[in-house]
């Protein structure tokens, strides 16, 4: 906690010109870096926009949703965030932008609640932290807290705590309204809370999974520290004038079909210059997608398979200790 990419970067040059002088991969020593040494692009939202993704895919899940009592997708739902730091932020406008709705924030120094139509806006939000030292109490027309925790029991739809461990414990369970909690932080959930959780049929999706975008994406960051190339460098030329070529074939098919005037295709100056470009961050993000996507199939899988019910922590462990355990067989470890 309270560590950014300035600080990932001290790390890596200190082991650089220390440890690693001779190491021609030293900068993969540490990820989370700027961009200009070796960090990768989308790290930074990475932890709350794989948590978005982990949520989506459950929510999209008509089954699950309707054990809990909602409806499918994330369009409408109301959702509260604890922390307004880097996870908690971009899981809050990842989770805006998903049609979700945010009615409370949760910081150390107080908190804010709004159930309005329209919620609490996450760009105006982040202009007045910014200018109010950073803090979000006194946030306009929205009711403080002095307390931040209170706000985690008011009514929503998705609780997402995002700041610190042992926030949730059989103390203050059973105050919670929420249907479906993501653990963004690590262990906000003690495990006489979650055996409460399980018993009022809401589903907990584990920190194991749900916050796990961030060291995904510092793997992508390793790896490209590793290949000393930035990834889409090598195909960017190639998938330009793919594009190109499809265009042109597409335009000449129009002109004899509909003639010069109708057929002729006009691109703007964004257009042609973002044509067959693959940008690092877009293939970061996609990849980001497809991992978290693949996951939580495996996990609500198992859940299915053993009646696990709700139990998406203990499905994430059998899941994780199966493939351990897969690996350790077919390596001959295992002897029955």
């Amino acid at each position: 906690m309270g560590t950014g990419e300035r600080e990932m970067s001290w790390i890596a040059d200190t082991y650089a010109y220390t440890l690693g002088q001779n190491d021609i991969n030293a900068k993969a020593c540490v990820t989370g870096k700027p961009i200009s040494q070796g960090g990768v692009h989308g790290r930074t939202s990475a932890t709350g926009r794989g948590l978005v993704f982990g949520v989506q895919n459950f929510a999209d899940n008509e089954k699950i949703m309707s054990k809990i009592g909602l409806t499918p997708g994330l369009k409408d739902k109301t959702f509260i965030v604890q922390g307004f730091g880097n996870v908690g932020y971009h899981s809050m406008m990842y989770m805006c932008k998903s049609g979700a709705r945010c009615v409370g924030v949760a910081e150390r120094d107080g908190g804010i609640y709004y159930d309005g139509p329209n919620g609490i806006d996450f760009e105006q939000l982040k202009s007045f932290y910014d200018n109010n030292r950073k803090s979000i109490v006194g946030f306009p027309g929205a009711k403080t807290y002095i307390n931040g925790i209170d706000v985690l029991f008011e009514k929503c739809d998705i609780l997402i705590p995002a700041a610190c461990e042992q926030q949730l414990t059989k103390d203050n369970a059973n105050r919670v309204q929420a249907k479906m909690i993501a653990e963004g932080a690590n262990g906000p959930i003690t495990p006489s809370a979650d055996a409460i959780f399980l018993k009022k049929n809401v589903l907990v999706i584990p920190d194991m999974y749900i916050n796990a975008g961030g060291v995904a994406v510092s793997y992508f960051e390793w790896l490209k520290n590793l290949n000393h190339v930035g990834y889409g460098r090598l195909l960017a030329k190639y998938e330009r004038d793919g594009h190109d070529r499809m265009i042109v074939a597409v335009q000449d098919a129009l002109v004899k079909l509909l003639g010069k005037e109708k057929g002729d295709i006009k691109l703007s100056l964004p257009e042609r210059e973002s044509r067959g470009h693959l940008l690092e961050e877009d293939i970061v993000h996609s990849a980001l997608e497809n991992t978290m996507i693949l996951s939580a199939e495996a996990i609500r899988d198992v859940a299915e398979r053993y009646k696990l019910g709700l139990d998406m922590r203990t499905a994430a462990y059998v899941y994780a200790i199966d493939k351990i355990l897969k690996v350790y067989d077919e390596a001959g470890f295992v002897f029955a």
